[in-house]
């Protein structure tokens, strides 16, 4: 069980509903017969129980399985996601869980080869990661010279050239193909990052950052294969992106798809 904010809606919303249902069960009765035709006046925490718990219910649901948001802080995900994104993460993509326990109750999908996804980082169950879904269960992935291989065979994948937005000539800018889409990766020509073959047990997930050489994701033993049970949801939309130098909205990037 993991205490935060999710599991601070579902403390509010059941002491606010306790505390309504209970006035409206018992006390509203009791008032009405204290004060014979005009009934003693409702309590300040049953006005403020009965005004905030639909408020807080519709939040609790919406938020647990529809649509979650996010903040990215990193530039792992670059050119993907940049930090400062502010994005939509569909909760019901790979099935509806309960609150809190993440159990799931409704098996609705699943992960798919391509997808940048939300989880709950195995070591720390209170800290939400975002990455590339590149290896499946049972999948064996390798990651060789900056090429990825998947059940032996390559991943499509050429270089762009230098990537525009930065003034480092060695950062280079690609498009690989993963899955059923294209999306776009960085390498540094003098970084570096693990390599290695990597497979992946029932029930868990390969991801990496599309950042490759700066991201730590499923190659290393800080993240590794992610379980099942700590999926989070599917990124779908940017609905706010900020430059924390300029101090001002990115608006090209604001509604985009995550792809």
């Amino acid at each position: 069980m993991v205490f935060d904010f999710a599991f601070i809606l579902v403390l509010l919303t059941v002491i606010t509903g306790a505390i309504w249902a209970l006035d409206v069960w018992v006390l509203r009765k009791r008032r009405t017969a204290a004060g014979g035709e005009e009934p003693a006046p409702e309590p300040v925490i049953v006005e403020y129980a009965r005004s905030f718990f639909p408020i807080i219910l519709v939040v609790l649901v919406v938020r647990s399985f529809m649509f979650e948001p996010f903040r990215i802080p990193s530039g792992s995900m670059m050119p993907t996601l940049r930090a400062g994104d502010f994005i939509f993460v569909s909760k019901f993509s790979y099935g509806l869980r309960l609150p809190v326990s993440n159990t799931l109750v409704m098996p609705l999908g699943a992960p798919q080869r391509g997808d940048v996804m939300v989880f709950r980082l195995p070591r720390d169950p209170a800290t939400n990661y975002i990455k590339r879904v590149v290896g499946l269960p049972g999948d064996t992935v390798v990651y060789r010279d900056r090429q990825l291989y998947v059940n032996e065979e390559p991943v499509p994948v050429r270089e762009i050239g230098r990537w525009p937005e930065s003034p480092d000539p060695l950062l280079r800018l690609g498009r690989e193909q993963l899955g059923a889409g294209e999306h776009e990766v960085l390498w540094h020509l003098q970084g570096g990052s693990r390599e290695g073959t990597f497979r992946i047990p029932d029930g868990h997930y390969f991801v990496m950052g599309d950042n490759r050489d700066n991201s730590t994701d499923s190659r290393y033993n800080e993240v590794g294969m992610i379980p099942e049970q700590l999926l989070v949801g599917r990124a779908v939309r940017i609905w706010m992106s900020w430059d924390s130098e300029r101090r001002s909205p990115v608006w090209e990037r604001i509604g985009n798809p995550i792809r």
